[in-house]
Formats: C-alpha cells, sequence, structure tokens
C-alpha cells in the first residue's frame, strides 16, 4: 500500500462501484474486498473496507451510512491512449450519471472523473500561440474530448 492512498466513501454501494471501476480501467484488480454480513451494525452488504488498484494506482473505499457529499474539486483523471479507449470510458462511467464539460464527468455514484485522450495532454503543453490557443478553444466547447476536433482546431489556427 502507497503512504498516500485516496480513500473513497459511498452510500451503501460501494462494493458495486469498485466492481465497475476495476473492470473499466486496464490493469485494475481487487485486493480486499469485505461487506457487513446479517446482523451487523449497518445494512447487510455494506462495504467495511475494500483496497483496490486502478491501473496501478491504490485506493481504499467503504460505504457510510447516508454517505457524504463528494466534492467537486476531488476527481479521478484517467489519461486515455485513444479515442477508443475515451469514448468507452465516457460511455460506462456516465451511465446514471451526468456527462459534463471539458471530458469531466460525474458518476451514479457521485464522483468525478476527468476522461482525457493523451493528445490534448500534448497540445497543452505546447508554447503558448494561437494553435495552442484554438485546441483550448475546441476543448471548452466538447462535454466528451473528441481527439479529432482538436486536431481539426489545430490545424485550422
Amino acid at each position: 500500500m502507497s503512504k498516500v492512498t485516496p480513500f473513497i466513501t459511498f452510500d451503501g454501494r460501494g462494493a458495486e462501484a469498485v466492481k465497475l471501476y476495476t473492470s473499466l480501467i486496464k490493469n485494475s484488480k481487487i485486493h480486499n474486498m469485505e461487506q457487513w454480513g446479517p446482523g451487523g451494525p449497518v445494512k447487510e452488504g455494506s462495504l467495511i473496507n475494500a483496497t483496490f488498484e486502478l491501473d496501478g494506482q491504490p485506493f481504499m473505499a467503504m460505504d457510510v451510512d447516508g454517505g457524504f457529499a463528494h466534492g467537486e474539486g476531488f476527481s479521478i483523471y484517467v489519461d486515455c491512449k485513444d479515442q477508443a479507449e475515451v469514448d468507452h470510458l465516457w460511455e460506462k462511467l456516465s451511465e446514471g450519471g451526468e456527462k459534463q464539460p471539458c471530458g469531466w464527468l460525474k458518476d451514479k455514484y457521485g464522483i468525478s472523473w476527468q476522461i482525457i485522450p493523451s493528445a490534448l495532454v500534448k497540445y497543452l503543453g505546447m508554447t503558448d500561440g494561437p494553435k495552442k490557443q484554438a485546441v483550448i478553444g475546441a476543448m471548452l466547447k466538447m462535454g466528451k474530448i473528441e481527439i479529432k476536433g482538436l486536431q481539426e482546431a489545430y490545424e485550422k489556427a
């Protein structure tokens, strides 16, 4: 376990969330998942503790009666290698949640995600100039990031 590990609380659907996340993100696995049985102090099936990895990044999770509000200032960032990966994660993670601008979404558990293609990071790392500004302008008009739209903005500038 890493010394610093993100810890996510859920409102009774923690086990479901952990299974979904590890099924969608490559190189992910569940190390431990313990749930309350009958007669426990909380609802049967509630997650006591889970340790898992999303592409090697360790996480921990548990259910909290009533849940805690998830702030917009925290998100899970996924660096996607191509448009197919962006499309797949965008659709699966936003299902039952909320699609937001600039590659952000909120899943059905209230967790914010950034589903970002590596190409955008490359463009944003360019020296400031008209091409970079054109890419930023294109990105600001997008929900799900479309690599083709970024390329077109770059080439037209």
